[in-house]
């Protein structure tokens, strides 16, 4: 593929984009690389409406095909939250901080066991002619009482993943791009661009 939009200002998803993209498309643009890149509202009930919405608005504003995730934490024992709102968690505008301060409140009378969670990511794929294509990636583990490693970002220091003893923020990039939820939906949509070479 020659160029694809990803409809994120995102730096360090961006990142992890590109690595795991590297070889099958030739450029890779970002909304970071358009001052009037437009800001989509998302306001859908789940992370596939929310995908859909943002990679339908890049492909239409920029003419070429986008591709757009949404992702985010989910706490069974949080009745699913944060979920859609997980970048907002502690309300509108907060950072990955404020957010992670968050979840560590409403955990706190939660046992080692009602801590299980997810990440899930699903990415969308839409063309300017209208297709569209749906891929999604779950990775399980559990919250942390403390943050623990200095990489990734959002909730990875807070989040211990299973089979690694270690938080999502304690994998080295390559470990990361192996097993988490972004890298599985990722996996997917590699193969469907080698589908369509």
């Amino acid at each position: 593929m020659k160029h694809l939009v990803v409809a994120t200002r995102n730096k360090g998803k961006i990142v992890e984009i590109n690595a795991l993209l590297a070889g099958l498309v030739d450029q890779i643009s970002s909304a970071a690389d358009y001052g009037d890149f437009p800001e989509t509202v998302e306001d859908g009930a789940t992370f596939e409406e929310n995908a859909l919405k943002k990679a339908r608005e890049a492909a239409v504003f920029s003419g070429f095909p986008a591709l757009a995730d949404d992702s985010g934490l989910v706490v069974d024992a949080l009745g699913g939250r944060p979920g859609v709102f997980s970048a907002r968690f502690a309300g509108e505008g907060a950072d990955d901080a404020a957010n992670n301060v968050h979840l560590l409140s409403e955990c706190q009378l939660l046992s080692e066991e009602q801590r299980q969670a997810a990440f899930v990511c699903v990415l969308a794929y839409v063309t300017p002619e209208g297709d569209e294509q749906v891929f999604s990636g779950t990775v399980t583990g559990r919250i942390l009482s403390v943050a623990r490693g200095e990489g990734g970002f959002g909730y990875d220091p807070l989040f211990l993943v299973d089979g690694f003893e270690r938080s999502m923020a304690e994998l080295t990039l390559t470990e990361k791009n192996e097993v988490s939820h972004r890298a599985r939906a990722f996996r997917k949509f590699r193969e469907y661009l080698k589908s369509l070479a």
